[in-house]
C-alpha cells in the first residue's frame, strides 16, 4: 500500500509541477493580451491593436518576434514592416488565408522558380503605374502580392 501511495504522490507532484510550468510560461508573456505588451511592442504592433486579443497564440508569437527584431532594422525595413502590418490589419480573414496559401505555394517552389518569379516581380515593379494598373485589372488575383520572404506576415 505504501508503494502505491508514493507512486500516486509522485504522479500528483509531477502533474502539479507540469501545470505550474505551463501556467508560468503563459503568465510570463508567452501569450500576452494587448495591455500586457510594453510600450515598444504596442508602438510597432499598433495596426493590430483592435484585433490583438483575438489573435491565435502562434500569431501573437510571430508578431512579438517581429516587434523584437524591429529595433535592429534600418528605417526602410521598419517602414516596410509597418506598411505590411497596416495592410494585414485591413484584410478580411478570407484574404489573409489566401495570402498564406500563396506564400506557402511560393515557398514550396524550387529556388530557381522563386528567383524567376522575383525577377518578374521586379520587372513589374519597374513599370509605370498606368501599366501596372492595367495588369492588375487583367489579373486581379495578383493585386497586393509580394514575392519575397523578408519580414513577411503570414
Amino acid at each position: 500500500m505504501a508503494k502505491a501511495q508514493i507512486a500516486a504522490l509522485i504522479m500528483l507532484v509531477t502533474m502539479v509541477s507540469t501545470a505550474m510550468v505551463s501556467t508560468y510560461a503563459y503568465a510570463d508573456g508567452a501569450d500576452p493580451n494587448w495591455a500586457q505588451l510594453n510600450d515598444n511592442q504596442r508602438k510597432v504592433l499598433a495596426p493590430l491593436a483592435a484585433e490583438w486579443n483575438s489573435l491565435r497564440p502562434w500569431q501573437r508569437e510571430k508578431m512579438l518576434d517581429i516587434s523584437r527584431d524591429f529595433q535592429s532594422m534600418n528605417a526602410q525595413q521598419q517602414q516596410r514592416v509597418q506598411k505590411r502590418l497596416t495592410d494585414w490589419s485591413k484584410m478580411t480573414p478570407f484574404e489573409r488565408e489566401n495570402i498564406r496559401k500563396k506564400y506557402q505555394q511560393f515557398q514550396s517552389l524550387s529556388p530557381e522558380k522563386r528567383d524567376e518569379l522575383r525577377k518578374k516581380w521586379q520587372a513589374y515593379q519597374s513599370l509605370p503605374e498606368a501599366q501596372r494598373e492595367k495588369l492588375r485589372q487583367q489579373n486581379p488575383e495578383l493585386d497586393g502580392v509580394e514575392l519575397d520572404n523578408q519580414s513577411s506576415i503570414h
